[in-house]
Order: C-alpha cells, then structure tokens, then sequence
C-alpha cells in the first residue's frame, strides 16, 4: 500500500500577446496564471492538478502526507473542512486522482465507473465579437467538425437593453449558418468579477429574454439568475421551453441540493476544478442524473482542469457536450493548455480519452519552468 509523501504546489505566469478581454471580465488580460498541484508517493507516482490558486492550503500538508492516496472519501472530507475554514483546495483532490490511477494502472474516467471514453464537445467563446466576426467563428467550427457553439452575452455593462445587440448577433448567426450548429447562450449573470457591482438580471428580465432565445431555437441559456436564486430558476425553468443551465461554480453543497431536488436547472455545470473535486461531483453528477437534471461540467481554468472534468463526465455523465474552451487567436489550444506537454486533441468536435493511468498527460516541465513565479 503506498503512502503520500509530499505535496508540493507551483505557480506560473504566461505572457498574453494579444491579450485576452473576457467577456465576462471586459479587461484586458495580458497575464495567465495557474496553478498546479503534484502530490508524489512512496513508490514514486506523482500525481498532478490545477484550478484554484490554492490559497488557505499551506500548513496542512500533514493531514495527507503519509495517508494512503487511495482513501478518496477521506481526503474529500478534509478538504471540504479547509473550504469551509480558508479557501477553495479542489486541485488537490484532482491530484488525487490522477496519483489513484497511476498507482492502480487505470485512466481516472475507468475509476469512475467507465461510462464512455469519447465525449462530444461544445467550443466555448470566451471573447464579444461583433455580429458578422462570430458568424465567421461559427462558419469556422463548422469546417472543423463541431456540433455545437457557445456565445458569450454582454455581462459587463450597466445597460439593461444591452442584450438586444446579442440577439441581433444570434440572428446573424443563424442566418449565415441555419440549423448547422446547436448554439448555447452565457447569459453571465450567476457570479461577478470582484470589481463589477452590477446586479444580476431580474427574474422577468430573464424571462423575456428567454422567449427571444425561444424563437431562435437556441439549446440552452446559461446562467440568467444569480446563482442563489434557485426559486427563480425553478420559475424559468418551468415557464420556458429552453433549457435553463447553471451552477458552475455554486459552492455550497446545500444549494445544490435545492437545485437537484426541485429541478430547478435543466442542466447543471459546476466545474470540479473549482468546487468539490471529482469526489465531490461524482455524487452530484449522479444524483442529478437521477432528478432528470443533464451534467456537464463548466471547464475554463486550463488544459488540466479541461481534462479532469471530461474524466469526470466520462466516468458518471450522459452529458451531450461537454464545454471546451477555445477562441483563437485569443484564446488558443496552446495558451490554455500550456501546462501539458502537448495540447489535448479534439478531432471533428470530439475527444478520446486515454488508455493511459491516470489523466495520460505529462506536464511541459520546460515551460513550467521559464513561468514559475
């Protein structure tokens, strides 16, 4: 039975020529920092994860070293106990993961219950385009073998008729490309950036825009109501017939409850990166599943975390797509996966997963090194 030995955590900064406005941010980023986690063991496994910055974890190293990698539940236990107390450590428990699968010989999406090993895949925008640029992006996906693409919303502003420009971008879209790809649609009002104190959309803002997005037969509407207003998701979700997506990164496990068990999301995308780990989500996962509620988790921190939730989805999920982040040049393959060695490969809008134990990546340890911070 091998034993944990050390943890030990990096931070690293890439260099953005030309930087990355988020829509969801609206400044620009010339900078992308990640984290990465490597918990080693006894018999020489390492294994490796990323997505928070880790921040509240220092000093508690000795609670896992020394533990066996393999008692997962446990380990989810102690890091739900620093969440609660300090920040969010779910990297960690991806690391865990990763070191399980090398240490039994298995890929983490077989340790999970082994559902598929392909997915198909959404490309997720992450920058605001005029109309007649996003049709040319959708033409692009098209060429490129995707089925589906996801739209950003205009979050940033102060202007509540603001998303009428967005509809307009829509209709552009369909015109030029028909029925070819299904689209979704951020609505980005389930969290803000630190610094925006705007607030979220009303319920019946939510709902008109809902019956324009109707019209246009887009496949779901993502995050339209701050993420605590579950009873108003609940009243959208049954005053509409589009799917109404959300809870990416809703972090209090009773929240999620409320959502599963009052149904108050079609579909429910909270990323394990971000909150929970893959232990935590694997309940969730099958718990919504079982309410009728699809899964698919949100995926935009970096290569690694793209990769951990598609194990998780691939273990435990029937999720039609699963969110791959990808808006060149601004947001290319290689920026966001500049922790791996290589890029991972999509090809005509999906993704095998590896044989490989564990993720079957290797981190770009060069890189790695010219970015440390």
């Amino acid at each position: 039975m091998s034993k944990i030995t050390a943890i030990r955590i990096t931070h690293h900064r890439l260099s953005l020529d030309p930087p990355f406005v988020a829509a969801w941010d609206g400044r620009a980023r010339h900078d992308f920092i990640a984290t990465v986690v490597r918990v080693e063991d006894d018999e020489g496994h390492v294994g490796i994860g990323s997505g928070d910055q880790m921040v509240g974890f220092a000093g508690h190293e000795n609670l896992f070293i020394g533990e066996d990698p393999l008692r997962l539940d446990r380990h989810f236990e102690v890091l739900s106990n620093i969440d609660f107390h300090y920040g969010r450590c779910w990297p960690l428990d991806l690391a865990l993961w990763d070191l399980c699968g090398k240490v039994t010989g298995q890929p983490v999406w077989r340790l999970l219950g082994g559902k598929r090993g392909r997915l198909l895949l959404y490309a997720s925008c992450g920058v605001q385009r005029d109309a007649a640029q996003m049709a040319d992006v959708a033409e692009r996906l098209v060429d490129e073998g995707f089925g589906a693409l996801k739209v950003r919303f205009r979050s940033v502003s102060d202007d509540q008729g603001a998303w009428r420009h967005d509809i307009v971008l829509l209709e552009t879209i369909r015109k030029r490309i028909g029925s070819t790809l299904e689209i979704m649609v951020d609505c980005n009002q389930g969290w803000r950036m630190p610094w925006d104190t705007n607030a979220p959309w009303t319920y019946k803002h939510a709902l008109r825009v809902a019956r324009e997005l109707e019209r246009l037969d887009i496949y779901w509407m993502e995050e339209p109501l701050h993420r605590s207003d579950v009873f108003g998701m609940r009243r959208l979700t049954e005053a509409t017939d589009i799917r109404i997506a959300g809870g990416e990164m809703t972090r209090d496990p009773a929240i999620l409850d409320q959502i599963i068990d009052q149904r108050a999301l079609d579909v429910l995308q909270t990323d394990a990166a971000l909150v929970g780990g893959i232990t935590g989500l694997r309940r969730v996962a099958q718990a919504a599943q079982q309410a009728g509620i699809i899964f698919t988790p949100h995926t935009w921190t970096n290569g690694l975390g793209v990769l951990a939730n598609a194990h998780l989805a691939a273990g435990v999920s029937n999720a039609p797509y699963l969110e791959w982040p990808y808006d060149p040049p601004e947001w290319s393959l290689d920026r966001r996966d500049f922790l791996l060695e290589e890029p991972l490969a999509a090809s005509r809008g999906e993704i095998t997963l590896s044989e490989q134990p564990g993720f079957g990546v290797d981190l770009n340890e060069e890189l790695l090194a010219e970015t440390l911070i």
